[in-house]
């Protein structure tokens, strides 16, 4: 593919081509695909594949979307749902995690769960009328009393509910999943007003403002097109130009289970997975590009071939409770498929080290981060 061919040669720069362009080299075929690889594997800066050792913590199932392919979402009728957990069960959570060695504590939640009447009257019980006043407590708290680093992921937020989360949460996240509006109209996010590129760009841009180190990415699979998956991947970049706060971007594909209404929708092909992760890679830099490897157990080996460069959120505790059906690899075979590679294993922490400084970190969070990142940079 000559497009291939000048960007090795480096007669063209990927900033130079236009979106149709982009659209062709997610349409590559044949052996073109390992020139692909080859031109994204090239950019990373070393061979390091980093992951971050966390316990994952449904806060509420309870969300206000519905979205055809989500197996996370529980209606309060649902056996075992969870409506809110309680501090006490968020604490002994955590203090289980850290005889794992866990120094991330991942909190998700339904988006704007508080509206939903249940979920008002459990945070009454426990003093509040808004979660995010009850979000902001518990992160405190496992800053004050845990060895672990929140990262909370809620869903769209405003401006003041970020600046205040962001006091006592080291990174934050939230999935663009795809900036077309189209599929709105779909069986993807037809009844899930959250997903709303407009809404979620928002979000995206906020974090930014407030100079949150941020995870966001798309999700593969749902209906899109390739000139959507382009177009997502370009509003990511232009935030990230501007605000130089994304951290990392996860390539998610779409797997479809038991259960949801998208049951029998057909996964990504390898292929459009490989295409996605190299395009990303050449797209971004500095900016690490992850695949979550409890999806890919059979082929996660190719997207370290294609550029990958992080695993993302592994926990040795807990389940990955967004992808139910899918168990975490243990970090022993996470390392035999790295190292077998020819690349090294490396831990990381919730938040990146370039940016564990005062600009992007609060007083309440910097010194217990900087502390954790010295040890870890001594093993």
């Amino acid at each position: 593919m000559k497009i291939l061919d000048d960007l090795k040669s480096k007669r063209i720069s990927i900033e130079e081509l236009s979106k149709e362009d982009l659209s062709r080299i997610l349409n590559t075929k044949s052996k073109d695909i390992i020139d692909l690889m080859n031109l994204a594997s090239l950019k990373k800066e070393n061979n390091d594949i980093t992951y971050s050792k966390n316990v994952f913590i449904p806060v509420t199932e309870i969300c206000k979307n519905d979205c055809g392919y989500c197996n996370f979402k529980k209606s309060p009728e649902d056996k075992g749902a969870i409506i809110l957990k309680k501090p006490e069960e968020i604490l002994h959570t955590l203090s289980e995690s850290e005889k794992y060695g866990c120094k991330e504590a991942l909190f998700a939640f339904g988006e704007d769960a508080d509206e939903e009447k249940v979920v008002k009257e459990e945070l009454k019980k426990l003093g509040y009328t808004k979660m995010i006043d009850y979000t902001y407590d518990f992160c405190k708290s496992t800053l004050e009393e845990t060895n672990l680093l929140p990262h909370t992921n809620c869903g769209n937020l405003s401006y003041n509910d970020m600046k205040k989360l962001k006091e006592v949460n080291v990174s934050m996240g939230l999935m663009l999943e795809s900036s077309s509006k189209r599929l709105m109209k779909t069986i993807a996010h037809e009844k899930s007003p959250g997903k709303s590129p407009k809404h979620r760009i928002e979000t995206i841009t906020n974090a930014g403002k407030l100079k949150i180190p941020y995870t966001t990415g798309i999700l593969i699979g749902i209906g899109e097109k390739k000139e959507e998956i382009v177009d997502s991947l370009l509003t990511i970049k232009k935030l990230h130009e501007k605000y130089a706060h994304i951290q990392e971007i996860i390539i998610q594909n779409f797997t479809p289970t038991p259960g949801i209404e998208m049951e029998n929708y057909p996964e990504p092909s390898l292929m459009d997975m490989v295409r996605t992760v190299s395009l990303a890679k050449l797209l971004f830099d500095n900016v690490s590009i992850q695949v979550p490897p409890n999806l890919n157990y059979d082929s996660a080996q190719i997207f370290l071939l294609s550029g990958a460069d992080d695993w993302g959120g592994v926990s040795p505790l807990t389940d990955d409770y967004v992808n139910a059906s899918s168990p975490w690899p243990t970090l022993d075979y996470l390392n035999e498929l790295t190292v077998d590679c020819g690349n090294v294993l490396k831990e990381r922490l919730a938040v990146y080290e370039k940016y564990i400084n005062p600009d992007y970190l609060s007083p309440l969070t910097l010194d217990k981060t900087q502390k954790l990142q010295n040890e870890l940079n001594k093993t």
